[in-house]
């Protein structure tokens, strides 16, 4: 099991930061590794508490499904679901958003938990720092689109 936490510090104030956590535009920063693809239930423009969404993907030529359900969700403050991929790898990951000013705030949280005894020693040694980093990214480019750096 993995908790993973990272605090960004933004210049902007949090609603130029939100509006990359809708289903159109977070495939901009999320999951751009594997060209993720969103499909949200019903097709609905935003995320909304209970709702699931299905992101897809390609990852060294493997097809990577995650599917996801949105757990919590306040315009401009907070973003969280719960997922689980394709391999069995379940967990959960939360943004907030917290205002200082005219700057935000965000705070990540990724919590995740590999299957099998094996898996979990192999996380413990290699998997979570391939996944801080990737996180590290995530952020990296949420924070140039939101800057517009």
């Amino acid at each position: 099991m993995a908790d993973l936490e990272f605090v960004r510090d933004f210049t902007v104030p949090p609603k130029e930061i939100f509006v990359f956590f809708v289903p159109q535009r977070m495939p901009l920063w999320y999951g751009t590794e594997m060209k993720s693809c969103f499909e949200v239930q019903g097709g609905a423009p935003d995320f909304a508490v209970g709702q699931k969404v299905r992101i897809m993907g390609k990852l060294a030529e493997r097809e990577v499904t995650l599917t996801t359900v949105v757990t919590a969700y306040q315009w401009d403050r907070l973003f969280e679901w719960q997922f689980q991929d394709s391999y069995g790898v379940r967990g959960k990951q939360r943004w907030e958003l917290q205002p200082t000013g005219s700057r935000t705030k965000l705070v990540m949280r990724d919590h995740y938990e590999m299957p099998g005894r094996i898996n979990k020693i192999i996380d413990r040694l290699f998997t979570r720092y391939g996944v801080a980093g990737r996180d590290r990214s995530w952020l990296d480019r949420l924070q140039r689109l939101a800057e517009r750096r």
